[in-house]
């Protein structure tokens, strides 16, 4: 492809949280391989043993469903591992990319979904995915609730991109600037400049 082609930049605009469960662990490492190959970018991700109390914390909407004590005793069972992950549409890519809940009627109607192949009951079904995006929100705080937000970052043409419209015009002046007052120390110079005249640093209203 020509470089100088305008090609739409990739930008990852939605992330959704993935758990492997306890009956498919073993198999983190295959499906985590899945996962990269299927153009996600994983964001954040750890191994955690959950104790009942964390499972009935988690899946607190299915209270009072009769399945809702086995759950958490599997849930708590052995680890499981989470990823935060990252794509256009994430939500939707990694629900339709692990099938039906039930593993059983996966693999008639969906084959190729990972249930359908790591799963083997409605209780068993390997995987879990946020079912929206104020779902994954909340269950991507309660997987990493120490962690900030990491944006994913962006690939070449999203990356030229940002460059061009949010950084080089002002680094560009800084440097410019740094010529003309020739300071002691450019290096702690040009880093103060940088800050003091950063575009988008945020605004600030202080009560009155």
């Amino acid at each position: 492809m020509d470089d100088n082609q305008t090609v739409p930049a990739r930008v990852y605009v939605e992330r959704t949280l993935a758990l492997i469960k306890p009956d498919a662990i073993d198999k983190a490492d295959e499906i985590e391989d899945i996962i990269l190959c299927s153009g996600f970018t994983v964001l954040q991700k750890r191994k955690i043993h959950l104790t009942p109390e964390q499972c009935s914390d988690f899946y607190a909407e299915q209270y009072g469903k009769l399945f809702f004590p086995r759950l958490t005793v599997f849930m708590s069972s052995a680890p499981v591992t989470a990823y935060v992950l990252a794509r256009d549409q994430a939500i939707a890519y990694w629900k339709s990319l692990i099938g039906p809940s039930n593993p059983i009627k996966a693999k008639e109607t969906h084959p190729n979904c990972l249930r359908a192949k790591y799963g083997t009951s409605d209780l068993r079904n390997a995987l879990h995915g946020s079912d929206s995006f104020l779902a994954a929100e909340k269950e991507i705080k309660f997987m990493f609730p120490n962690s900030a937000v990491i944006e994913p970052i962006p690939t070449r043409y999203a990356a030229k991109d940002y460059l061009n419209r949010f950084v080089n015009s002002t680094l560009l002046n800084g440097l410019t600037e740094l010529c003309k007052r020739k300071p002691a120390d450019p290096f702690t110079w040009l880093a103060d400049w940088l800050i003091e005249n950063n575009p988008n640093k945020p605004k600030v209203i202080h009560a009155t």
